[in-house]
C-alpha cells in the first residue's frame, strides 16, 4: 500500500492541513493500492505562496542553470525508470510494455528536449532599434490527466523550468503516484525551494483553486472540454492566460490506393493504444466506399493479432479502463452505437471473455456508421472505433472536418500528391502521414475546441513567456 498523504511544498514533504484521504485503485484488480491527500484550499495557497516567494530568483536564473536543471531531471528521471513503469501499470493499467516505451520513453523525452531547445532559444531580439525581451509569465498552475501520467505532466513541468516559471501542480487523482515520484527527482536535481510545487486534491477544491487563484498568472491544463471550459471562466476573472489541450474525435483518411491490411492495422493499433484512452487516437476511420468490404475483411484478419489482459503478463497490447465510471461511460457510448442503427463488426458490450476482475471493456468496432451518430461526433475515451465510408476525397475531407474538434488527423495512402492534400485540408493541430514517427519538437495542440496554446519543443517553452517590447534602448 502507498500511503503518500503529504504534498511538496517549498522543497519539503509536508502534511496536509486538512485530513480526507482518496483511495488510489488498480483499475486491472479493482483493489485499493494506496491513499493520497485531498488538500484544502489553504495546502493551495501555501504552494502558491511558496511559489510567487521563488518566483523573482527562479526567474532570473541563467539558462545554463535552467539546462542543468533539465539534464539532472532526465538523468534522475532515467535511474528510476523501474519504479515508474511499475507504478504507472498500477495506478493506470497500461501494460508493463506500454508503460515502459510509451508512457515512460515521452516523460523522459521532454525534459530532453526542452534542455535542447533551451540551447538555442533566445529570450532577447533587437528589432528595429529597439529590444524584444521573453521573460517568465509568473506562478504556473499546472492541472494534468490521467491518461498519461508522466507524458502530459513531464511536458508541462518541462517547459515552465525552460521559461523560469515557478510551478504548482495539481496531478490527477487517478493516478498520482507517477508524479510524486516526479517531484522526487525534481527535488534532487536542485531547484531553489518553491519553484517546483505539488498539491494532490481534487478538481473541485485544487483544480477550481488553481484555475481561480489570485496569485496565478497562468494555467496548463489537458483533459476534458467541459472542465476546459469551466476553467476560462475562472480565469477570466482575473484575466489569466490559459493554454487548453481537450478532446479530439481524430479521423484517419486511408485513401484508394492503400493497402487495406496495413490501413487496417494501423485503425485496429489506435483502438487499443492506451485502451483508447487517448485524445489523440483515431476514432474515425474513413475508407472508401468501393473499399468497404476490403477493408472490413482486414479488420477481421488484424483484430485477432491484438491482445486484451492482465497488463502484468506478457503479451498483452492493452488492460483495463482507468476506473469502473470510465467503464460505464464507454459501455453507454457501446450501446448508443446499437441504438443509433450502427453494426457492431466485432467487441459489443460487457468485458472480454474470461475477464471477470478488473475494468476491461472489449475493443469494438462499428460500421455502418453516419457521422452524425453521437458515437461518431463524442469522445468515447475507450476502445472503440467507427467505420465510415465517403465518395470522393471532397467528401472525406468534409467528413473529417465535420466535428467541434480538432486535435490530430491521420492520412494513410501511397500517392503523395493526395496525402499532401489532404493533410493540408484537414482542420487539426497536428497531421501524422503513413504512420510517421513523433517529433517531440514538433508542435502539439489544437484547433477549435481541442484547445488553445501548443506544447513540446520551443513551442511548450514559449508557453510560459511574456514579450515586452523596450523601446529606444537596442540590446
Amino acid at each position: 500500500m502507498r500511503n503518500q498523504t503529504q504534498h511538496f511544498i517549498n522543497g519539503e514533504w509536508v502534511n496536509s492541513v486538512g485530513t480526507d484521504t482518496i483511495d488510489v485503485i488498480n483499475p486491472a484488480t479493482e483493489e485499493v493500492i494506496g491513499k493520497i491527500s485531498a488538500g484544502t484550499k489553504e495546502d493551495l495557497d501555501k504552494a502558491v505562496a511558496a511559489a510567487r516567494a521563488a518566483f523573482p530568483t527562479f526567474s532570473r536564473s541563467t539558462k545554463e542553470e535552467r539546462i542543468n536543471w533539465l539534464e539532472a531531471i532526465a538523468e534522475g528521471y532515467k535511474k528510476r525508470s523501474a519504479e515508474l513503469i511499475d507504478v504507472m501499470t498500477d495506478e493506470l493499467g497500461a501494460p508493463l510494455s506500454i508503460s515502459e516505451n510509451v508512457h515512460f520513453k515521452m516523460g523522459l523525452a521532454h525534459f530532453k528536449k526542452a534542455a535542447e531547445s533551451l540551447k538555442t532559444f533566445s529570450f532577447s531580439e533587437d528589432r528595429n532599434g529597439h529590444t524584444l525581451v521573453k521573460e517568465s509569465i509568473g506562478v504556473s498552475g499546472l492541472i494534468t490527466p490521467w491518461n498519461f501520467p508522466t507524458n502530459q505532466t513531464s511536458t508541462k513541468i518541462a517547459g515552465a523550468i525552460a521559461a523560469g516559471s515557478p510551478v504548482v501542480l495539481k496531478p490527477a487523482e487517478k493516478t498520482p503516484y507517477a508524479a510524486m515520484i516526479l517531484a522526487e527527482i525534481i527535488d534532487e536535481a536542485g531547484l531553489p525551494k518553491g519553484a517546483f510545487n505539488l498539491v494532490n486534491g481534487t478538481g473541485d477544491v485544487i483544480g477550481d483553486g488553481i484555475s481561480s487563484h489570485p496569485d496565478i498568472d497562468f494555467v496548463s491544463f489537458t483533459g476534458s472540454g467541459g472542465v476546459g471550459e469551466k476553467i476560462m471562466q475562472n480565469a477570466s476573472k482575473t484575466i489569466k492566460k490559459v493554454a487548453l489541450e481537450l478532446g479530439g474525435k481524430s479521423p484517419l483518411v486511408v485513401l484508394e490506393d492503400a493497402d487495406m491490411k496495413k490501413a487496417a492495422k494501423t485503425a485496429v493499433s489506435n483502438m487499443f493504444m492506451n485502451s483508447g484512452q487517448v485524445c489523440t487516437a483515431a476514432t474515425r476511420i474513413l475508407v472508401p466506399k468501393s473499399k468497404k468490404e476490403a477493408f472490413e475483411s482486414a479488420v477481421q484478419e488484424v483484430l485477432p493479432s491484438f491482445s486484451m489482459g492482465d497488463p502484468r503478463e506478457d503479451g498483452h497490447n492493452a488492460g483495463p479502463l482507468v476506473s469502473e465510471g470510465q467503464w460505464e461511460t464507454v459501455q453507454s457510448y457501446i450501446q448508443k452505437g446499437i441504438d443509433e442503427g450502427a453494426t457492431v463488426l466485432a467487441g459489443g458490450t460487457g468485458k472480454p471473455d474470461g475477464i471477470t476482475k478488473g475494468y476491461y471493456a472489449k475493443p469494438t468496432v462499428f460500421t455502418d456508421v453516419s457521422n452524425d451518430m453521437v458515437i461518431a461526433q463524442e469522445e468515447i475515451f475507450g476502445p472503440v472505433i467507427s467505420l465510415i465510408y465517403y465518395d470522393d476525397l471532397e467528401h472525406a475531407i468534409e467528413i473529417a472536418n465535420d466535428t467541434v474538434y480538432g486535435l490530430a488527423g491521420y492520412v494513410f495512402g501511397e500517392d503523395q500528391e493526395k496525402l499532401r492534400y489532404v493533410a493540408s485540408r484537414i482542420r487539426a493541430g497536428q497531421i501524422t502521414v503513413n504512420n510517421a514517427r513523433t517529433d517531440f519538437n514538433a508542435p502539439f495542440g489544437g484547433y477549435k475546441q481541442s484547445g488553445i496554446g501548443r506544447e513540446w519543443g520551443d513551442f511548450g517553452i514559449e508557453e510560459y513567456l511574456e514579450v515586452k517590447a523596450v523601446l529606444g534602448m537596442p540590446s
